[in-house]
């Protein structure tokens, strides 16, 4: 929704605002783009859940890429040192480098960002909700889940689950109906799912992450890994799959059993599923329906595979 062109401007101007008053008024911009959106979901949706993650990617990827910005600051100076379009250029390259990272997939994205950009998940959710509302006025049937991702500690949950909870109380107030909502959160990160203890008690549902959590679990970043060393591991049988495609059931999922089962010890009705590739695939599938899991979520043309797999583990483990 982010990338949408509607609002593509008003994504740029909420990151580049020096002031909140300047985000707020991106983000009201932004608002009724996703607010139809979500209307069109729950429509599609009607009595079925509709898990809304909020926004997770790195905020430098909805800037232009800095080697093109700067390969067009360099030939603006030359060509037209006095034009507009280079003060622009020149104001976004100089977000853009502050914003750079050495490892983006584990910088300033997930709940980190609507921590640190006041109004940004609080706005997701004010248009989630408020689609919501406006659905079940309409005779929808809505089941509105909020999915906070990339916690690493609690308190990072608490505080995103606090203050989106606010927001929803009040958007339901202002349209006059309530819908029942909840927020849960994607474990992705390896500190989350050690202390699920602590995590369960503020979440009301757990989506794990596998891309993610199996990044950090091996201390691969995906998109490296797999140019230049991982599936000569697998070929040279150093590992004995791709634990990007079929998911580890000794190390990461150790992690999966180990949250799985604390997290129920302090929260019995904890709804717990995985999303990711992983989803459909059938070894993973199996993994999944063994260690207590309620659901898997996949891409679309892998749901068949993914419930023949399901039915065939219900089958087999009883």
């Amino acid at each position: 929704m982010f990338f949408d062109e509607r609002a593509r401007d008003a994504v740029v101007r909420m990151i580049l605002a020096k002031d909140q008053s300047g985000r707020d008024a991106a983000l009201e911009e932004m608002l009724p783009f996703q607010e139809q959106d979500f209307e069109d979901l729950f429509d599609a949706m009607d009595g079925k859940p509709v898990i809304m993650r909020l926004i997770d990617p790195p905020m430098h990827e909805f800037l232009p890429p800095y080697h093109e910005l700067l390969e067009d600051v360099v030939k603006l100076r030359i060509t037209a040192p006095d034009s507009d379009e280079l003060k622009e250029k020149e104001v976004l390259l100089e977000a853009v480098s502050g914003m750079w990272e050495v490892n983006p997939m584990m910088g300033l994205r997930g709940c980190r960002a609507g921590i640190m950009y006041p109004g940004l998940t609080e706005m997701q959710t004010r248009a989630y909700v408020q689609a919501a509302c406006r659905c079940a006025k309409r005779g929808v049937d809505v089941h509105p889940e909020v999915m906070i991702p990339l916690v690493g500690h609690v308190n990072e949950l608490k505080l995103e689950r606090e203050k989106l909870e606010t927001v929803a109380k009040q958007v339901m107030e202002e349209e006059g109906v309530e819908v029942p909502i909840l927020f849960g959160t994607m474990i992705e990160v390896p500190r989350a799912a050690l202390t699920s203890a602590e995590i369960a008690q503020h979440a009301q549902f757990y989506s794990f992450g596998t891309n993610d959590l199996t990044q950090m679990t091996y201390g691969y970043s995906r998109d490296d890994a797999e140019g230049k060393f991982l599936l000569q591991y697998v070929d040279r049988g150093i590992l004995p799959v791709n634990p990007f495609q079929s998911l580890d059931q000794v190390g990461v999922g150790r992690l999966v059993e180990m949250c799985v089962e604390e997290g129920r010890a302090v929260n019995p009705d904890l709804e717990i599923g995985i999303c990711g590739e992983h989803g459909g695939d059938p070894d993973s599938i199996d993994f999944c329906y063994r260690s207590g899991l309620d659901y898997v979520s996949c891409s679309p043309y892998r749901v068949p595979v993914a419930r023949l797999a399901a039915a065939q583990s219900v089958i087999q483990h009883g």
